[in-house]
């Protein structure tokens, strides 16, 4: 393909787009009580639904009960992360944007649709898709007939920049959600950011870094 090729951003829901760490960690320790913020943290080093089926008592009805307690809360307690709005509008004025997440895709659409931002996304693909996000990215590659050199994902967590390595996918950490900076660097991102402001020069600058 040529560098001229149709870009696409790739977001993770959680923690980048929606606030919704502080709920999603109470949640948790209501089905895992021994789980403390540190191990909580540790889950997202990996595919999520990979990790919280090692915890113990753990059995395969937990996300299904969990989404039970977390969707409906997620309507009051959920805000969008600060100015992801007007980064959403901004890249998606040059770039495709999807996302790809572990969250029911029926809640992402809710979420959007309440602040505006549903038609600036060609593709949502949560839970119900796949619980791998490495095969939501190739879902991707497959629908838009396109490379994964032509994509980056942002996400705040180590276990994603995994799954898009498997890809050999670039990725950007944005700092506001799951995992701090020094996690982050594990995962050797392209870039970290730390204000959503500073997303579409990161991405800009991503895809200038070299003709794919």
């Amino acid at each position: 393909m040529e560098s001229s090729a149709r870009k696409f951003v790739l977001f993770d829901f959680d923690g980048v787009i929606a606030d919704s760490l502080a709920l999603s960690y109470e949640i948790t320790r209501s089905f895992n009580p021994e789980v403390d913020e540190e191990k909580y943290r540790r889950l997202y080093e990996g595919n999520i639904y990979d990790s919280i089926s090692k915890l113990p008592g753990w059995h395969p009805g937990h996300p299904e009960e969990y989404f039970k307690r977390f969707s409906p809360r997620m309507k009051d307690e959920v805000h969008l992360a600060q100015g992801m709005d007007d980064v959403i509008k901004k890249l998606a004025a040059t770039y495709t944007l999807a996302i790809i997440s572990s969250t029911p895709t029926a809640g992402i659409q809710w979420f959007l649709a309440k602040h505006g931002l549903t038609e600036y996304f060609a593709d949502i693909l949560g839970r119900d898709v796949h619980h791998s996000k490495v095969e939501k990215m190739r879902m991707v590659f497959e629908k838009h007939k396109t490379i994964a050199q032509h994509c980056v994902f942002i996400t705040d967590t180590l276990g994603d920049m995994r799954e898009a390595q498997a890809h050999e996918m670039g990725a950007i950490g944005t700092s506001w959600g799951v995992h701090p900076r020094e996690t982050l660097e594990k995962g050797i991102p392209f870039r970290i950011v730390e204000h959503a402001r500073e997303l579409p020069d990161a991405v800009d600058d991503y895809f200038a870094r070299a003709t794919v």
